[in-house]
């Protein structure tokens, strides 16, 4: 059986690898080895550690000022990223999360913070899938693996008007990267409201070989009813009109049926489960809080969508008209798509201005 250092599951878990393992955080921003817990205590006459000394915890976060960009990893290398946590304060969909692969200008992977970490509605939602796991009390975490094979380089820009706080846990492993890996890609877009009779485009654009792996959306309904009628098609290396993959219904795709809804209570149902779910309802309260709001995501893992070519995704938004025909919604969807493709890549359309990403 083949075994690679940096393929780690539990089926070969007992298997020795020549794999080096590295960790980057405050404490050791550079993540190299022997370098963990240096800081010296900052000259400040309440810091917690200022009786203990160095190696007591003395620099376990980071602050970022408005409007500033902080390189969270910076590794010249080849080796992959196997595991992610943070714990981001502030405004999630004002924090701005990029991933640079090999000296690419462009960044692989460019999204808020909490949409990436398939919370996107800036509120706390319980989550357990094998990709992403959101734990108490805001606790974000990914498994997705990202190889690089020169240089990777992470960032967060905090687009909003306050400080933020960050403790983050950068978890990878340095070895050679096999020829048949692929790079991780993952892009944010926003539509508030969608045009009336057009549909949702989750992807668009890409070019290469590679294969889809996820998608997480936001979706806010601005109308009574049920909204989850529209289909997800994946237009694979040249369909034209009409794509291979077409889905039959919105919680269909997210591997629910009929509505969510919780046929004893009445209500909408969250769910988690290792590749799919609606992880967050968000329910009107009478005054302010006047629209119903939805977490959901899906992971192509056993069954992920590989293209060849090039690759485009779209999702209908479909409610009901009183007379039992399909009306076209106009929503608040926000989505990530998640991806591996070869380099290069296309550059990604520019993120929205900081108002068009404001959740209001």
């Amino acid at each position: 059986m083949s075994f690679h250092p940096l393929e780690t599951n539990l089926s070969n878990i007992s298997r020795l690898s020549d794999a080096q393992s590295r960790s980057i955080s405050a404490e050791n921003p550079t993540g190299e080895r022997g370098r963990g817990g240096m800081a010296p205590v900052p000259d400040e006459p309440n810091h917690p550690s200022r009786d203990l000394g160095v190696g007591w915890k003395t620099r376990p976060l980071v602050k970022i000022a408005a409007g500033q960009t902080h390189t969270l990893a910076d590794i010249e290398d080849s080796g992959a990223i196997q595991h992610i946590w943070m714990t981001p304060t502030g405004n999630w969909r004002h924090s701005i999360l990029r991933f640079y692969w090999d000296d690419e200008e462009n960044p692989s992977v460019e999204c808020p913070v909490g949409d990436f970490f398939a919370c996107g509605w800036g509120q706390f939602a319980p989550l357990s899938s094998l990709a992403v796991c959101v734990n108490p009390g805001s606790a974000f975490n990914c498994y997705w693996p990202m190889p690089f094979r020169k240089r990777c380089r992470i960032t967060l820009e905090n687009l909003a008007d306050a400080e933020m706080v960050l403790y983050y846990q950068i978890d990878y492993a340095l070895a050679e990267v096999p020829e048949d890996c692929a790079y991780f890609h993952a892009q944010f877009r926003r539509v508030n409201p969608l045009p009336y009779k057009e549909v949702f485009t989750i992807l668009d654009g890409v070019r290469g070989r590679g294969h889809y792996v996820g998608t997480y959306m936001a979706w806010g309904v601005n109308n009574t009813g049920w909204w989850g009628e529209g289909e997800i098609k994946f237009f694979l290396d040249g369909d034209g009109e009409f794509p291979t993959i077409c889905g039959t219904g919105t919680e269909d795709y997210f591997c629910g049926s009929y509505n969510y809804e919780n046929q004893k209570t009445k209500q909408y149902q969250e769910y988690t489960t290792p590749y799919a779910g609606l992880s967050q309802v968000i329910r009107p309260d009478g005054v302010y809080q006047s629209q119903t709001r939805f977490g959901m995501y899906r992971w192509h893992l056993p069954d992920p969508i590989r293209f060849q070519e090039d690759l485009r995704v779209t999702i209908q938004a479909l409610g009901w008209r009183r007379d039992r025909r399909f009306l076209p919604l106009q929503d608040d969807i926000a989505s990530v798509a998640f991806w591996y493709q070869t380099l290069p890549f296309a550059p990604f359309p520019k993120l929205p201005h900081r108002d068009e990403l404001e959740i209001i």
